[in-house]
């Protein structure tokens, strides 16, 4: 769950980053547009994977030898 959750955030990431640098929106180009419905499927599990990764700021992942 956790790998699936950072490829989804890291897709978000380098989606906003083609937006931020060259103003295009590659989820939208691939799934029909901004508002299809494909493309806000993708919004939405990007949206909840990067909510779903704020637990592992706080997560103590410390293994003792």
């Amino acid at each position: 769950m956790t790998r699936l959750a950072l490829v989804l955030v890291i897709i978000g990431a380098l989606n906003w980053l083609l937006v931020g640098l060259f103003q295009y929106d590659l989820v939208a180009s691939i799934f029909g547009g901004a508002t299809s419905i494909l493309s806000r499927v993708v919004y939405t599990l990007v949206g909840l994977a990067g909510i779903y990764c704020i637990g592992l700021l706080f997560r103590d992942d410390r293994r003792e030898v």
